[in-house]
């Protein structure tokens, strides 16, 4: 463990500068937890897959005695005085932590300013690692970390692990602790883990998952081993394809190909592939950002009371719509978030697995001024790529997002694959089979 941290240590230290991806490092820290893991080791004390791993967390999670900023300059001097539960649960699990990692202000995707540095994709650095877990995906893409944590409302799991080439899974609603966790949407927000492969995933999740009597959102119910269903074998598993999510102009070609290429794989290896349609996912990223906005000014009533100018630009502007969002408005998009869910779980009940694009395009440039200027550029950012990660976080079902090929352009593609609720394994089975059969994780980024 001495020698994997002081590794992993010194490529911060060589490549970080070039991405961001961290905002705090916690070297002394990582070094010293290194060589109580590498003594418990060799004392019989071991205490599984993680123990002595060096990874990292977003910086939304509460790190006892070390900032947590939530990527804002408004809480650059907070240091908490406990651990999130995820946080607790891999220092249990014997897992080092490197540091905490960069992301949007507040967990709101739409920051332009980032106070800590902006971060960028280790396959181009001119391009975006994804919202708002960015350091998460651009830290474990560039090998700067052994697995990290990211946080996902809307997308912010799934969607930097489809720009980086990772996997990642945003566990169903309640599987996961949120205490000590920065909230942006308490209706969605879920802790969940961002990885290089699905096993390094299952073994991420599986440490931090369980009923935590400090959260009462979390479900007392056991966690099971997630690694005893990375067998391989998908055979006879029921694979739906989502209609209105791959067979549309809203994908970019090359996403499509990769993705329509990524199905034929599960039906070599033995899945029954069928056609899904769920009429009502074409309006889920209008539905989850008219939920999220509400969410998030209760949230932040007290920031918007006696600070609202220090917050990012484009924060301003979605937590003021958020405040004067008329009721009846909020409250079709409440009804309509349960009616499809509604299509997604009867969906379900007629195939074990649903597919379709991570994202509708590939990892965007960064953006050279603030995106919020314009009613049409707001009703844009209601559509595109969030309506293809929305649909699960309103449904509180589990997905995730597996590398499944690149671009012309050598950018990754993201497959997403959502299940049942706290049906992780079976979502953890088919994208392993999948991985398996496949070398796109094998790839590393130029950096």
């Amino acid at each position: 463990s001495i020698e994997a941290t002081q590794a992993y240590l010194d490529r911060i230290a060589k490549v970080d500068g070039q991405l961001n991806s961290y905002i705090t490092v916690c070297g002394e820290e990582a070094l010293a937890a290194a060589r109580l893991a590498d003594a418990e080791i060799a004392g019989g004390g071991y205490k599984g897959p993680l123990h002595g791993v060096p990874m990292a967390v977003k910086d939304q999670f509460y790190t006892k005695g070390i900032r947590t900023t939530g990527g804002s300059n408004i809480l650059k001097d907070l240091v908490p005085d406990e651990d999130a539960t995820v946080v607790a649960n891999l220092k249990r699990a014997g897992a080092v932590l490197l540091g905490k990692l960069n992301m949007s202000e507040f967990a709101m995707g739409d920051a332009f300013h980032h106070p800590y540095g902006r971060p960028h994709n280790p396959w181009d650095l001119s391009r975006n690692p994804g919202t708002s877990s960015s350091g998460s995906g651009a830290a474990t893409a560039a090998f700067l970390c052994a697995t990290s944590l990211g946080e996902d409302t809307g997308g912010s799991i799934r969607g930097p692990a489809a720009f980086c080439g990772l996997t990642g899974i945003r566990p169903s609603w309640g599987r996961v602790s949120r205490f000590g966790v920065l909230g942006a949407s308490w209706s969605m927000d879920i802790a969940g883990p961002i990885s290089r492969t699905v096993a390094d995933c299952a073994v991420t999740l599986a440490a931090i998952a369980g009923y935590d009597p400090k959260d009462p959102y979390t479900w007392d119910v056991p966690v099971p081993d997630y690694t005893a269903a990375l067998t391989g074998d998908i055979r006879g598993l029921k694979v739906g394809v989502i209609q209105e999510r791959v067979n549309t102009t809203a994908v970019d070609p090359d996403i499509r190909d990769g993705v329509v290429k990524a199905i034929s794989v599960l039906g070599e290896l033995g899945a029954n592939v069928e056609d899904i349609s769920i009429p009502l996912i074409a309006d889920s990223a209008a539905i989850s950002a008219a939920v999220t906005a509400v969410d998030a000014v209760n949230v932040h009533r007290n920031g918007m009371r006696d600070h609202l100018d220090q917050y990012d630009h484009n924060i301003q502007i979605r937590l003021l719509t958020g405040s004067i969002m008329p009721a009846q408005a909020h409250q079709k998009a409440v009804r309509l978030r349960e009616m499809l869910r509604r299509q997604i779980m009867e969906a379900l009940e007629k195939v074990d697995v649903l597919v379709m694009p991570t994202s509708s395009i590939p990892a965007s440039l960064l953006p050279t001024r603030s995106r919020v200027n314009s009613k049409e550029e707001v009703l844009e950012g209601f559509a595109g790529r969030r309506g293809f990660t929305a649909p699960f976080n309103l449904a509180s079902l589990p997905a995730l997002s597996v590398g499944c090929g690149f671009t012309p352009e050598n950018l990754p593609i993201g497959l997403q694959i959502a299940g049942k609720a706290f049906d992780e394994s079976t979502v953890f089975r088919v994208a392993h089979a999948y991985q398996q059969a496949t070398d796109w994780h094998t790839r590393r980024p130029p950096v």
